[in-house]
C-alpha cells in the first residue's frame, strides 16, 4: 500500500481526545469501554461522556469503576457512566456481561490490557496475556454482535476499536504454540503475540460483519505511562527504556494517547471502512515482517494485517471458546 492511499485525518501525534471530539455530538450513542478504571480507559470514557455518549465502564473492580464514574460526572457535568463488572480472563464473567446487555450498541472500545512479568495461566490453561488481551475481547465482541448490529441499524453504523501496540512488531501469532506449552516463556513475546492478535481481530471482524454495518479498527495509542506497566520486571523496564532511547517511541500524555482511539471511534474517515491499524491519528504504513522497529516506529507489520492469519485466528479462537 502506498502512502497516497493511506487514510489520514486532520489530527496528529500531539492531538488530544478532546480536540478530536471538538464539535462532535454523540448524544444517543451508546459505548462500552473495557478497562476503564485506569489510564487510557478513563480518558477515553471521559472524553466520550463529555461529547454526550452514554458510556458503560466495563471493569474488574466495581468500587474503582464507581469512583471513576463519579469523577467523570463531576468533571463533565454529564450523567455518570454506568459501571458494569467484567473480567476478561474469566469466560463466565464475559458471558454474564453479554447476557446482561440488552440495548443497541454503537461503540465497543476494547481498551483493557494486561502485561505479566512471568507465565500465568487461566483456569482453562490459556496463557494469561493472550487470554485477556485477545480471547476475552473476542468473546465479548462475538457476544455483543447482535447489539452492535442493532446499534448500526439505529444510527447508521457501529464501530469496534481494538487497542494494539507497537509491541506487535516483535512477534506474529504462533499458531503452533499459542499458549507457550512448548517454547520457553517470554512475557514480551507473549504480549506482542496478543497485540498482533488484536489487529488481526479487527481485520476479520470487519470482513465478517461489515454487511451488518459493523467495522473494526486497531489502534496504537503510543507510549503512555499507565498501570499497564505495573507488573514489569526490571528486565522489562530496562528493555522499554532502551527502546525509548533508541527512538522506537516518544512518550505521550494520556490525553494524547487516547486521541487515536477516539479517531477510530468517531472520525468520519473510518465510519465505513475497517481492518486498519491506526497510529498517531491516521492509518499506519505497512512494513515487512523483518523491518526494524526503531526505523519504523509508526508502521504496522504485514503479519498484523494478513487476511489468512486473521481468518485462522478467528477460527482457532472460536474453537477454544466453544470447545
Amino acid at each position: 500500500m502506498s502512502g497516497s492511499e493511506l487514510i489520514t485525518t486532520p489530527f496528529t501525534a500531539a492531538s488530544t481526545a478532546d480536540e478530536v471530539l471538538d464539535g462532535v455530538d454523540l448524544t444517543g450513542v451508546r459505548a462500552i469501554v473495557t478497562g476503564s478504571s485506569s489510564g487510557l480507559g478513563i480518558e477515553t470514557a471521559r472524553a466520550l461522556t463529555a461529547a454526550g455518549a452514554e458510556v458503560a465502564l466495563a471493569v474488574r473492580d466495581l468500587a474503582a469503576g464507581r469512583a471513576v464514574a463519579e469523577t467523570i460526572a463531576k468533571s463533565t457535568g454529564a450523567v455518570a457512566p454506568r459501571v458494569l463488572q467484567l473480567d476478561l480472563a474469566d469466560l463466565a464473567s464475559v458471558r454474564r456481561f453479554v447476557a446482561s446487555w440488552d440495548e443497541p450498541l454503537q461503540l465497543l472500545i476494547n481498551n483493557a490490557g494486561l502485561v505479566t512479568g512471568g507465565l500465568e495461566r487461566t483456569g482453562e490453561g490459556w496463557e494469561l496475556q493472550f487470554a485477556t488481551n485477545h480471547l476475552g475481547h473476542f468473546a465479548l465482541a462475538e457476544g455483543l454482535h447482535d447489539a452492535l448490529a442493532r446499534g448500526a441499524s439505529e444510527r447508521g453504523g457501529a464501530r469496534i476499536v481494538a487497542l494494539s501496540s507497537t509491541a506487535h512488531m516483535r512477534a506474529g501469532v504462533d499458531f503452533d504454540d499459542l499458549q507457550f506449552e512448548r517454547r520457553d516463556y517470554d512475557p514480551q513475546l507473549a504480549y506482542a503475540q496478543s497485540k498482533t492478535a488484536n489487529s488481526l481481530f479487527a481485520v476479520e471482524a470487519s470482513r465478517r460483519w461489515a454487511a451488518d454495518g459493523i467495522v473494526a479498527n486497531a489502534v496504537n495509542p503510543g507510549g503512555v505511562v499507565t498501570g499497564l506497566q505495573r507488573n514489569f520486571t526490571p528486565w522489562q523496564r530496562a528493555s522499554l527504556d532502551a527502546a525509548e532511547a533508541a527512538g522506537a517511541f516518544t512518550y505521550k500524555t494520556i490525553e494524547q494517547g487516547a486521541a487515536t482511539t477516539i479517531v477510530a471511534a468517531v472520525a468520519p474517515q473510518f465510519a465505513r471502512t475497517g481492518g486498519h491499524y491506526l497510529d498517531d491519528c491516521r492509518e499506519a504504513y505497512v512494513v515487512p515482517n523483518d523491518a526494524d522497529l526503531v526505523q519504523h516506529p509508526h508502521g504496522v507489520k504485514e503479519w498484523a494485517l494478513d487476511p489468512a492469519a486473521a481468518e485462522r485466528l478467528w477460527t482457532v479462537s472460536a474453537e477454544l471458546l466453544h470447545a
